[in-house]
């Protein structure tokens, strides 16, 4: 087994076994891509099961004979209903044109916000900043009742746009939060240099904080989606 020299603050070389270190490296990475395929096992197997049935026929799914896991006779017939009879065409596409205006609107509204909250220092900005976060600890079903009656009072009921408006009340607080810890944690010195080269703030913004806080944006982007998408309550 190979070792290693190194020189203590006393001056007295110490040797480390390589060769363990590098086995238990070894090791740890093994354990690693263990975990990781038992992870991706437990949640790529219920879609892929899901996908299986898709492809059987109704019989073959009711008949209890075979393999689950196996489709002996696959066809197309259960997608072909599912495009052809009933409104499923309709309610897909709303849930598109919902969650795409969803996001648009929360990522921009969230960005500026978090830009004033994290960058423009006033009075009371870290008590709007914690507030913010509050407000999406409330519970959804408890503005259930005051968000229909707003949608009432304007108007928009069985409308698209009354849960364009509706969702971004859900999605905001929370990308807002997110992006106020990714623009609080861009140093200083950036404000400083761009305002030097007469930059405003809105160009300090798209030059400097999206490029830099992206993977922050994308994790909030992420989240308005998912919460759009999955709402079962509101519509």
């Amino acid at each position: 087994m190979s070792t290693a020299a190194t020189v203590t603050g006393a001056g007295v070389p110490a040797y480390q076994k390589v060769g363990s270190i590098s086995r238990e490296r070894r090791w740890a990475m093994i354990g690693a891509y263990v975990a990781l395929a038992v992870f991706v096992v437990f949640f790529l197997v219920p879609p892929f099961y899901m996908l299986i049935t898709s492809l059987k026929s109704s019989g073959e799914i009711a008949s209890l004979k075979g393999s689950p896991w196996i489709v002996h006779e696959p066809t197309l017939e259960n997608y072909r209903e599912l495009l052809t009879e009933g409104n499923y065409t309709t309610f897909f596409l709303n849930s598109v044109i919902v969650t795409l205006c969803t996001v648009a609107i929360t990522m921009v509204v969230s960005i500026l916000a978090a830009f004033a909250l994290a960058r423009m220092r006033f009075w009371g900005s870290q008590m709007l900043a914690t507030g913010v976060f509050l407000t999406y600890l409330v519970p959804d079903t408890l503005l259930f009742i005051p968000l229909f009656q707003i949608v009432g009072k304007l108007g928009l009921y069985n409308n698209l746009w009354s849960m364009v408006l509706v969702f971004p009340t859900l999605t905001v607080p929370f990308a807002t939060w997110i992006m106020i810890g990714y623009f609080a944690s861009i140093p200083k010195e950036l404000d400083e240099a761009a305002l030097i080269d007469g930059a405003n703030h809105l160009q300090m913004l798209w030059k400097i904080f999206i490029p830099v806080a992206l993977p922050g944006i994308l994790a909030a982007t992420i989240f308005a989606f998912t919460v759009s998408w999955g709402s079962f309550i509101y519509p």
